[in-house]
């Protein structure tokens, strides 16, 4: 009897053992994990100099500094975040900012800043370089830029507003609970929230939880809560009292007929009045007068007061072309310098005060992607000098194109009076075969295609008065440009009859000699009247034409049915 009361004492003992290790061991895999995250490690900083970013409700993987009690952010974040019209000329260590009537330049490690030529300063460093890394004090950047930030402490972080108007989702804590690193009770805590804590509800497509929820902590901490610990849910937009800058722009209150005139020579400029006689309508003329002839900045010039006096006095305003196709000039070399930008666009400046241009036409062709930022910093650099001297700016651009992205349109469209798209050679040489130099498809993809990045009111798009005439032979395809006389001279000499082509809307010719075949899609007034209609119903500032001298008179007939 003893020994089965024995028996049945150690059964229980042992079921009574075998429950309470069940019982731990289930309790250890649901029951909350009280182990608290260091900060230090979750941010993952160790340096005491680090300052961690929250971007809006992000965080982000680049650290900030913290120097002499300033917070600095590296340059690229600043441009590519905050205001992408921060400069930074690596060869000149100037950190530069401009406004639209203000460059404002600072020397690295310095707490001087010049606007034009006067001087100014903060009680910090403007710019840091440690490691080959840029930083720009956030301060600094809060002078110019729509951002707002808030600094916390146990570990430094920071944590920036910069996008407005845009509504995020927020909650309030229902009752105390923890924030945790991982959407289960298992992960480690973060923080423990207070009852009625304002949180920023984050929604994560790739992340969706049926018990947790992503938030983030007004002192961005990111982290989860279970779903039943958040309450009155609302959307909310930050707004700003941030003045942005105010571009201005010369707008002409009419439509632009601008035509390119190119002078080689002194001699051609003797010659205005002749051509501008046989146009009709036109507003402006653009005489390819200067050229960059050096990486310093140097300009040579064909400019002609007594030119300029014959065309204002036929009521036409001169825009003089600049451009880049001197061999031997690397492009780059010139733009990365800010001394260099400086002295061509003064040196541009003085020859417009000189001259009395009406405006100045940049057409700089060979701009490589790796200078496009160091180009456009040019383009808001002379678009400064340009409006203080009430100079029209007008810049030259290929049509749209993956190729073409670093001219950023978009940015010229803010910068300067008026974009000039190249609606031509659409087919230049043999590669891609024969074909139209602007087909209607080509010009109205054009046209659409910059509307999209530049306001219609600035936009002039550019027409061909030429035509090529391809060589297609055993040796391969050839073309040579023609007037739209000289074209139909080819034409009748060769016998051959141009048909409408509907597909491009142009007279379309081809014929054979001495075992080569010769293809042309003419320019003449039909199907440059196809192109002016895309063009003006779209409302643009105008149109523009390459080149004076190539046209048939009766184009501008044709002409002044759309413009003027």
């Amino acid at each position: 009897m003893k020994q089965k009361i024995r028996l049945t004492i150690i059964s229980v003992i042992l079921f009574l053992a075998i429950a309470i290790t069940a019982g731990i061991m289930m309790y250890s895999k649901f029951a909350p994990s009280k182990k608290v995250m260091d900060l230090y490690e979750y941010y993952q900083t160790a340096d005491e100099d680090d300052v961690v970013l929250i971007l809006q409700n992000e965080i982000y993987e680049q650290k900030g500094k913290i120097i002499d009690g300033k917070i600095y952010v590296d340059y690229d974040t600043v441009t590519s975040y905050f205001n992408k019209r921060f400069y930074w000329d690596d060869n000149e260590s100037l950190l530069i900012y401009t406004t639209p009537t203000e460059i404002i330049k600072s020397e690295v490690g310095s707490k001087d800043y010049y606007i034009n030529k006067s001087k100014k300063s903060m009680d910090y460093a403007i710019t840091k370089v440690e490691d080959g890394t840029v930083y720009i004090a956030l301060d600094y950047v809060k002078e110019f830029s729509d951002v707002k930030y808030t600094l916390y402490e146990d570990p430094n972080r920071v944590v920036i507003t910069y996008v407005w108007g845009e509504e995020f989702l927020y909650a309030d804590i229902k009752e105390a609970t923890q924030l945790r690193y991982k959407p289960t009770v298992k992960g480690d805590i973060l923080k423990q929230l207070k009852k009625g804590d304002r949180v920023q509800i984050i929604i994560d497509e790739e992340e969706i939880n049926k018990r947790f929820t992503k938030i983030m902590t007004e002192d961005g901490i990111v982290g989860y809560v279970k779903n039943s610990m958040t309450k009155n849910s609302y959307y909310e937009a930050e707004e700003s009292n941030f003045k942005k800058p105010d571009y201005t722009s010369i707008s002409k209150d009419y439509k632009i007929n601008l035509t390119f005139h190119q002078v080689t020579n002194q001699t051609a400029n003797n010659h205005v009045l002749e051509y501008l006689g046989n146009t009709k309508g036109v507003t402006t003329i653009s005489p390819t007068w200067f050229k960059v002839s050096s990486v310093e900045g140097d300009v040579e010039s064909l400019a002609s007061e007594t030119y300029v006096q014959r065309a204002h006095n036929y009521g036409v305003e001169v825009w003089a072309l600049v451009d880049d196709f001197t061999n031997g000039i690397d492009m780059t070399k010139l733009l990365a310098y800010t001394s260099r930008r400086d002295k061509l666009s003064n040196e541009l400046i003085a020859l417009a005060i000189k001259y009395n241009l009406d405006g100045l036409n940049l057409d700089f062709e060979k701009i490589p992607e790796a200078a496009g930022q160091d180009y456009i910093q040019f383009l808001r650099e002379m678009s400064v000098k340009c409006r203080n001297n009430g100079i029209v700016l007008s810049v030259d651009n290929y049509v749209p194109s993956a190729y073409t992205t670093h001219y950023d349109r978009e940015e010229q469209g803010v910068l300067v009076d008026y974009v000039i798209t190249m609606a031509y050679d659409e087919h230049i040489n043999g590669s891609d075969g024969s074909g139209s130099v602007a087909s209607i498809g080509f010009v109205t993809d054009a046209v659409k295609n910059v509307l999209e990045e530049v306001p219609a009111e600035k936009n002039i798009i550019a027409i061909p008065f030429y035509t090529r005439l391809w060589e297609e032979s055993d040796d391969g395809v050839t073309a040579k440009a023609y007037s739209m006389e000289q074209a139909q001279t080819i034409l009748d000499q060769n016998n051959a009859e141009a048909k409408w082509d509907d597909e491009t809307k142009q007279y379309y010719a081809e014929y054979e000699r001495d075992g080569k075949t010769y293809k042309i899609w003419l320019e003449e007034e039909k199907s440059l009247e196809e192109k002016l209609k895309v063009i003006m119903e779209n409302d643009v500032a105008g149109i523009a034409s390459w080149k004076l001298g190539l046209e048939k008179s009766s184009v501008w007939n044709v002409i002044l049915k759309y413009v003027n």
